[in-house]
């Protein structure tokens, strides 16, 4: 296709986890031409694919929109850096890799919030679509014909195989599949890594398809309104590279909005869509008001217990371990430079590992400095609460599309998430003094012994909380009676023609979960809904008994008409 060529049936706007699966899904049709448009680079450096890049290309610049958070009222005023990918394959191109699909109750909860067809029974499909499982696996759960490659981590270190031990002995299950029947577990991470790549939704999705002529696939190019023909969404127009052209492209049937839970809520009010007030106030004439528009951000706040370990668990830096760790990587061994920052997985309660699981548990190897400079290895757990009460905001500040939002998730402001981080806390603790680490562990370094009232604790909490960069729910999905929903069930945006939004924005509540997976899964059903494509069966699993394992299932999976 040239590059004049300037009308499309489709054009996909953002070119992440959802962008790339839906250009597939709509080139691969053959019976489309469809335009992707991504702001930022080719995904061509070795830093997005290589695993351990992901420490410097999160901060580039030139692959993130480095965002951060507005000064947060529970967290003591502080703002707190929010990398978004900036390049093809979007986030996941720079995020921490990890498959992790959230509990069916997360799905089964949307779906009772009055949105048809996204029961977990009916989502299970698309997510098995996608991926291609390498390892063992319940054939009911999970796919193995997709594009996505989901493999188990195969890098081992004594000290994070003694905290599996530990979280196993206060009632955790180990060695099953977390994305299967049951989530209440502890073990290694799955991941999106296939021979020690990186295996982005560039990769995976969009590199098969690159030669189709049906295709185009703009880079460097920033949306920066969508054009309205009265309520039709009949274009966008984007800026071609730094300091380039503005220009636009025509779409003969639908625009598709997948820029993120940040951009995607912005794109929307500088081009007229959200609450009148907000979009008036930065001069932009209102389309259509929706004032749910930017609303119902919600995250996954994740604070850090660190503790210094011996035994040279770290990992090693020095030159000459480096080079070790290449010569295993490129010969195809377990090696660190082939993780994701986050090895070991835990969901659990934070009161109690037996009860239902109210955490997800991230553990992490590293190095770290006290206020002498010297630098030992430490184990880091962090912890945050899997369905967060808070929620916030993203609002244009102004109409230059130049111009970052403001993102205000308002962490911690709930009292249930205030009660959840001290416990939880409290419970990494209590592993901590476990006798399987006994043998490993040398102090606590942070908060410190000395913290240890509900007080102190919270106060800690509030002074070090990162985010878990999972934004979402600020174009959420919703019936017609419920005020604030952006989206219908089919994803299509309330009260204007040819514009859905297919990315994290839609989720009514953000799942238990990293969110990369459910942003693939969203991404296959709108495919099937834009191109009229009648849903797959629904799959419905019996719940499974306290004696599950983690062994391949025999029998084939109950279809439900």
């Amino acid at each position: 296709m040239s590059d004049k060529t300037q009308e499309f049936d489709f054009i996909v706007v953002g070119a992440g986890a959802a962008g790339c699966v839906l250009a597939h899904r709509l080139a691969s049709s053959g019976a489309h031409t469809v335009c992707l448009l991504e702001a930022g680079p080719k995904d061509r450096s070795l830093l997005l694919s290589v695993p351990a890049g992901v420490y410097k290309a999160s901060s580039s610049s030139k692959y993130t929109w480095l965002f951060e958070t507005a000064p947060g009222p529970g967290i003591g005023n502080r703002s707190i850096p929010m990398p978004q990918g900036k390049t093809l394959g979007g986030s996941t191109s720079i995020n921490g890799m990890n498959y992790n699909r959230g509990h069916s109750s997360d799905f089964d909860e949307w779906s009772r919030q009055g949105n048809r067809g996204w029961s977990y029974a009916e989502v299970l499909p698309y997510f098995k679509k996608t991926e291609r499982r390498i390892g063992s696996y319940d054939p009911r759960y999970r796919g193995v014909d997709g594009l996505l490659p989901v493999t188990d981590g195969d890098w081992r270190n004594p000290v994070c195989d003694a905290f599996i031990e530990a979280a196993h002995t206060f009632g955790l299950p180990k060695d099953i599949d977390y994305n299967g029947p049951r989530e209440g577990a502890v073990g290694y991470y799955q991941r999106y890594i296939k021979n020690g790549w990186r295996v982005s939704a560039a990769r995976a999705f969009l590199r098969p398809i690159a030669k189709r002529r049906n295709l185009e696939v703009l880079t460097r190019a920033q949306a920066t309104a969508i054009v309205f023909e009265g309520k039709r969404a009949r274009a966008v127009r984007y800026l071609q590279g730094s300091g380039g052209a503005v220009r636009e492209v025509r779409a003969r049937r639908e625009i598709i909005l997948c820029a993120g839970a940040a951009n995607t809520p912005k794109l929307m009010q500088i081009s007229g869509l959200g609450p009148a007030d907000l979009v008036s106030g930065i001069g932009v004439r209102v389309v259509h008001h929706l004032p749910g528009v930017g609303g119902n951000l919600q995250d996954h706040y994740i604070v850090h217990l660190v503790v210094s370990v011996k035994g040279g668990f770290a990992i090693d830096t020095r030159p000459r371990a480096l080079v070790g760790e290449i010569g295993k990587w490129l010969s195809g061994r377990p090696s660190i430079l082939a993780n994701s920052p986050s090895l070991i997985y835990a969901f659990a309660n934070s009161r109690d590992f037996r009860s239902k699981p109210d955490i997800q548990v991230d553990l992490a190897l590293g190095n770290y400095s006290n206020e002498l400079l010297e630098r030992f290895p430490v184990l880091k757990a962090g912890a945050y609460q899997l369905r967060p009460k808070s929620t916030g905001f993203v609002r244009a500040v102004s109409s230059d599309p130049a111009e970052a939002p403001i993102i205000q998730p308002n962490y911690l402001m709930a009292e249930e998430d205030r009660q959840v981080v001290v416990a939880s806390i409290r419970t990494l603790r209590r592993v901590f003094a476990a006798a399987e680490l006994g043998g490993h562990i040398v102090r606590e370094e942070l908060p410190g012994p000395t913290v240890s009232s509900d007080e102190e604790l919270l106060d800690f909490a509030r002074e070090s909380g990162l985010t878990a960069y999972h934004l979402s729910g600020t174009c959420r999905m919703g019936p017609e009676s419920d005020p604030e929903a952006v989206v219908d069930d089919q994803l299509r945006v309330r009260g204007v023609e040819g514009l859905r939004v297919a990315d994290a924005s839609i989720m009514p509540t953000v799942p238990s979960a990293n969110t990369s997976a459910a942003v693939f899964m969203i991404a296959e059903k709108a495919a099937d809904l834009i191109l009229g494509h009648a849903p797959p069966a629904a799959i419905r699993v019996d719940e499974p008994s306290e004696n599950s394992t983690n062994d391949v299932f025999a029998r084939e999976p109950a279809v439900v008409e």
